[in-house]
């Protein structure tokens, strides 16, 4: 963004690509923090307009969803980004048809000690490189992770907290599936099953996935999503 990325406006750009057809049930899906998405969408350093609070991150949300979505809409979303969404969801659960969570939080690591050893293989360090570039060729990348680690610190436990309240209260309507890749080793699993069966909601697992569920097993998650959305369809 260059000079942009230091002045205050009320518009950002969110970083998304469009696929397939229209007359398929629209899904949406959303990486957790942080992505490699940096590399495209807006990153305006703190105080300049967005300071990568949650808060922030579900009122941008909410806008993105009033521009793409005109009916409801599956959602399928990656670990830290869950409790954002939900946040949202919860005021607007009328827009929704599923929610799916890939390997949603409860403990706060935050390093990219998640990229290189968190799934079923160490990724290969060029491999690592590909989610490393942004913040390497631009300053305005670090300084957007910098703003999001320190608000995660102060604010996921919260909202992780007030997620579980969400999912697990008599008025969550949307059906919601929680997918798990079960090599994780940066969330752990401990208590995943109990709360799923305290919400009645659904839980797949995925024996070959780590962290990056949609990385690691990318076409297996596909045909879980695929299966989801067409039982609710049919």
């Amino acid at each position: 963004m260059g000079a942009g990325s230091q002045a205050s406006d009320d518009l950002f750009r969110w970083f998304c690509i469009e696929s397939g057809s229209l007359d398929n049930p629209s899904v949406i899906l959303i990486h957790g923090f942080p992505s490699q998405s940096f590399g495209f969408s807006d990153k305006p350093q703190p105080k300049y307009g967005f300071d990568y609070t949650l808060d922030e991150y579900v009122s941008s949300f909410g806008s993105l969803m009033n521009e793409l979505v005109t009916d409801k809409v599956s959602l399928v979303v990656q670990c830290y980004f869950s409790p954002v969404v939900v946040k949202y969801a919860s005021s607007h659960q009328e827009k929704l048809k599923d929610l799916i969570l890939l390997n949603p939080p409860d403990p706060l690591r935050a390093s990219d000690k998640a990229l290189t050893s968190c799934g079923p293989y160490k990724m290969k360090e060029e491999d690592a490189m590909v989610y490393r570039r942004p913040y390497l060729t631009s300053g305005s990348s670090g300084f957007a992770l910098n703003a999001i680690n320190r608000s995660m610190k102060k604010e996921l436990k919260k909202y992780v907290e007030e997620m579980r309240t969400v999912l697990m209260d008599k008025d969550w309507k949307v059906q919601t599936t929680i997918c798990w890749g079960e090599r994780d080793r940066w969330l752990s699993y401990d208590g995943v099953e109990d709360f799923c069966k305290g919400s009645n909601h659904k839980l797949l697992k995925l024996p070959m996935a780590g962290h990056h569920v949609q990385e690691d097993c990318g076409e297996e998650l596909g045909q879980v999503v695929d299966g989801i959305l067409s039982r609710r369809i049919n």
